[in-house]
C-alpha cells in the first residue's frame, strides 16, 4: 500500500491568516473524500500535496509500496507522481482540446509517443473525444472541468488530487464523474475534495473531514456513517447527518 503523508506541516497566508499548524495526516491507497465547509482549508491542503505551495514547517512525502520515500522537496520526481486538478482550472489559450491534454502529459514528463497514445484515451474517459479538435477555450464551463480531469488522468499518476471536480457539472456530468472515479485503480491514491456529501456511500473508501484547518474525522466510510444516529436507515441521510454533526462540533 502506498501513501502520501503530511507531517507536522504548518502553512499561513500571513501572520494573521494561519491555515494549518503542525498538521499530521496520511492518505492511503484507495479513494478518499476530503470533506469540509468552505474555508476549512481543503484547497490549501490539496495545493500542499500537489507541491504548488510549500509548508513553512514540516514535510510532504509520497511513500511507495516498496517503501521508497519521495519528498516534495525533490519537485521533479514528486510532481511526476502526482496529478492535480485545481478548483480554479482554466485552459491554455490557443490549444485544441487534444493538444491541451497532450500538453498536460508533456508537462509531467511523458514522451511524445506515450502522450500521443494516452491523450485520446483520456478524452474518451471524460466524454470529450468528439470535441478533440475544438479550441479548449470554446468549451462550456462543465466541459472545461472535464478537460482538466482528462489532463490530470493522462499520465496515470499514482496520486490523483481532484479539488471540487464536480463544481459546475450538471447531474448527467456528475454521473459520468462517478463512473470515472470508479474506474481509477484502487492501488493508487485518489483524494477528492468536496463540500457535497451525496456520493460518499458507494464511491469512496475513506473520509476525512476538515474544519478550521484541523482534522475533525479520519476513517472508513462505514465509520463515518456510524456517527449518524442509529435510528436513521437511509444511507444518504446518514452521510448528511454524520457530516453535519462533525462540522457543527457535536462529536
Amino acid at each position: 500500500m502506498k501513501s502520501i503523508k503530511i507531517c507536522a506541516a504548518s502553512y499561513a497566508y500571513s501572520s494573521k491568516a494561519k491555515i494549518f499548524q503542525d498538521l499530521n495526516l496520511e492518505f492511503h491507497s484507495g479513494k478518499t473524500a476530503l470533506l469540509g465547509p468552505n474555508g476549512a482549508g481543503k484547497s490549501t491542503m490539496m495545493s500542499l500535496m500537489a507541491s504548488v505551495v510549500t509548508p513553512s514547517a514540516g514535510s510532504i512525502e509520497i511513500i511507495e509500496a516498496s517503501g521508497e520515500r519521495i519528498s516534495a522537496r525533490h519537485l521533479g520526481k514528486f510532481r511526476r507522481l502526482v496529478a492535480w486538478l485545481p478548483q480554479d482550472f482554466s485552459p491554455v489559450a490557443g490549444l485544441t482540446v487534444l493538444e491541451h491534454v497532450r500538453y498536460s502529459g508533456w508537462l509531467k514528463g511523458m514522451s511524445r509517443k506515450a502522450v500521443k497514445e494516452a491523450a485520446p484515451q483520456a478524452l474518451l474517459a471524460v466524454g470529450l473525444e468528439t470535441l478533440s479538435e475544438k479550441k479548449a477555450t470554446e468549451l462550456s464551463g462543465g466541459q472545461q472541468r472535464r478537460l482538466g480531469l482528462a489532463g490530470a488522468l493522462v499520465h496515470q499518476a499514482g496520486v490523483v488530487l481532484l479539488d471540487e471536480p464536480t463544481a459546475g457539472l450538471d447531474p448527467s456530468q456528475r454521473d459520468r464523474f462517478r463512473q470515472i472515479l470508479a474506474s481509477l485503480n484502487d492501488e493508487n491514491i485518489t483524494v477528492v475534495s468536496t463540500h457535497q456529501t451525496e456520493d460518499i456511500d458507494g464511491s469512496f473508501d475513506h473520509v476525512v473531514v476538515l474544519v478550521g484547518g484541523r482534522v475533525r474525522f479520519n476513517g472508513s466510510v462505514n465509520e463515518f456513517m456510524a456517527v449518524a444516529p442509529a435510528s436513521v436507515t437511509d444511507s444518504r441521510d446518514r452521510v448528511r447527518l454524520a457530516y453535519a454533526a462533525l462540522v457543527e462540533g457535536e462529536i
